[in-house]
């Protein structure tokens, strides 16, 4: 009986731990929101949007044209790369993003 609670604690916990690194953080999205360090111009996310002035209208974007906006801004505004739509780190922002939008 005690064996079966150890496997099944492992499981779950080991459930969890996956989870938690496939989700993205919002602490995640606000460190790459708030760097300079993502492009070439020495400005970030924030340079532009302090306090997430101008993005209270991001929920009238689903997520896919988000990633585009948020690739165009990156490219255009920081002269950074763009970033996958897939990753963790565009997920992260979108995210981070999202919680600036008018509810």
């Amino acid at each position: 009986m005690n064996k079966l609670i150890v496997v099944i604690n492992i499981l779950l916990m080991s459930g969890l731990l996956a989870y938690a690194i496939e989700t993205p953080s919002l602490s995640l999205g606000k460190t790459l929101f708030e760097s300079a360090e993502l492009g070439t111009k020495g400005r970030s996310c924030n340079t532009c949007h302090p306090q997430g002035k101008g993005l209270n209208m991001v929920g009238d974007f689903n997520d896919t044209e988000l990633k585009d906006i948020v690739n165009a801004c990156l490219r255009d505004a920081l002269g950074a790369k763009i970033i996958s739509p897939d990753s963790q780190e565009m997920n992260a922002l979108v995210g981070y993003v999202r919680k600036f939008q008018k509810n």
